[in-house]
């Protein structure tokens, strides 16, 4: 706990401040059809910030707010919300409904609509869903690696641990302020290393000043639980106390998406992380099955009693397990930031519910099953806004974990228990 008060402190001073009821930037506009004004006319805004959500007035205009000066955002009209026959058309431009803008110095940008008869631009269904697939994968992998650190210590210690959520945000926000601060400004190849291994020392400290203790004490399960939670919310509001209520955004988070194929577009950076993510699932997997440590973290998750019989330092493992969990789930944090994009004090709360279906989806206590429990909660949740609107697709995710409970109740890989 007291590593990340001072980490927050020491740069607390050069993060930017937001309002907690808004971001202070405006994008405005108007929708009109031959000078008279269209209501209910539906647009999305994506860039710093995260995916916005508008619709227009009775007198065709539509105002967001935004965190960030000189980025772009890309403003989306939907076209299914015109009247029947209506398009927006342009003939020098293939796209019309979608337009590109940078938020001037001055906190203002107008992004008018000009409508007419046309034929509508759309992406086939197919084009669509395997574009929600790609992102779905991308999420997945992301998703994976703070879900295999749960897993890994639930399988060890037996314990629930609520507050991995808060690990993970801990993990972007030491990022941020490394890399995206006046105070610190090192380049992003020493600065998100660094904030890994703060987040490993994190995992560490955690252990060595709270969970071991309890459990040399014998304290149960349930209360190892409540603490975890109690954990959780602390972490989370002290987050909150210093970073503010807005969103922060890591440097690059606005990168140009790159046609791949179809209608598939990805910037480099989430080229990127579907890349390290791959590498460190990877190197992750090698580590369990290859070396002595995680032989031994393994024959713990499998029958920790056996294995201290057997001559296994089991609190050593344990800690290792704490340690590697945290700079997983500080890795994780870093490409959640670019995915969504932005960092909030309570992002890490908002993935928490997914890294549990993940790990009961996959089996609890198994690594492995955290692996595919996860991507395919990843491609359930991005898939899912195709048919459900965006806001619910995290539910999703919980649904298709239900359904498969109620079929194979120890998850995917999981190993039925017998009980009495």
């Amino acid at each position: 706990m007291a590593l990340f008060l001072m980490l927050l402190g020491v740069f607390a001073a050069s993060a930017p401040a937001f309002a907690a009821e808004g971001d202070p930037y405006r994008i405005s506009g108007n929708v009109q059809l031959d000078g008279e004004p269209l209501e209910g006319v539906a647009l999305t805004i994506d860039g710093p910030g995260g995916l916005q959500e508008v619709v227009t007035d009775e007198n065709g205009q539509w105002v967001v707010f935004v965190p960030e000066r000189g980025e772009e955002y890309v403003v989306t009209l939907d076209e299914n919300t015109l009247p029947e026959g209506i398009a927006v058309v342009d003939e020098a431009d293939d796209t019309p409904n979608v337009k590109e803008v940078e938020m001037s110095q001055g906190g203002r940008v107008t992004v008018n609509f000009f409508i007419g008869e046309g034929e509508r631009n759309v992406t086939s269904f197919f084009d669509q869903l395997v574009q929600r697939v790609v992102q779905g994968i991308s999420f997945g992998l992301m998703l994976a690696l703070a879900a295999v650190g749960l897993t890994l210590v639930y399988g060890t210690t037996g314990i629930s641990n609520f507050a991995h959520g808060e690990m993970v945000t801990f993990g972007a926000i030491a990022g941020f302020l490394l890399v995206g601060t006046s105070a610190a400004a090192l380049p992003w190849w020493l600065g998100y290393p660094i904030a890994v291994v703060l987040g490993a020392v994190l995992g560490f400290v955690m252990d060595w000043g709270l969970w071991r203790p309890l459990r040399k004490r014998r304290v149960g399960i349930v209360q190892l639980m409540i603490v975890s939670i109690g954990l959780s919310l602390a972490m989370r509001y002290i987050f909150q106390f210093f970073i503010g209520g807005g969103t922060l955004q890591l440097p690059g988070a606005s990168a140009q998406k790159i046609p791949l194929f179809g209608a598939v577009q990805m910037s480099v950076i989430d080229l990127a992380s579907i890349g390290i993510s791959i590498a460190v699932i990877v190197a992750f997997a090698f580590w369990l099955t290859k070396s002595r440590i995680g032989k031994a973290t393994r024959a713990i998750s499998d029958n920790p009693s056996l294995a201290a019989a057997s001559g296994i330092d089991v609190d050593f493992v344990v800690r290792v397990v704490w340690i590697l969990a945290s700079a997983l789930a500080a890795l994780a944090g870093i490409l959640y930031a670019y995915y969504r994009p932005g960092i909030r004090w309570d992002m890490g709360a908002q993935l928490l519910l997914l890294m549990f279906a993940a790990v009961v989806l996959g089996g609890l206590g198994t690594a492995y099953g955290a692996l595919i429990g996860a991507l395919i909660v990843g491609v359930v949740v991005e898939a899912s806004s195709l048919w459900i609107p965006a806001d619910l697709k995290f539910a999703s995710g919980l649904f298709i974990l239900i359904v498969i409970l109620l079929f194979r109740p120890q998850g995917i890989l999981g190993r039925r228990e017998r009980i009495g």
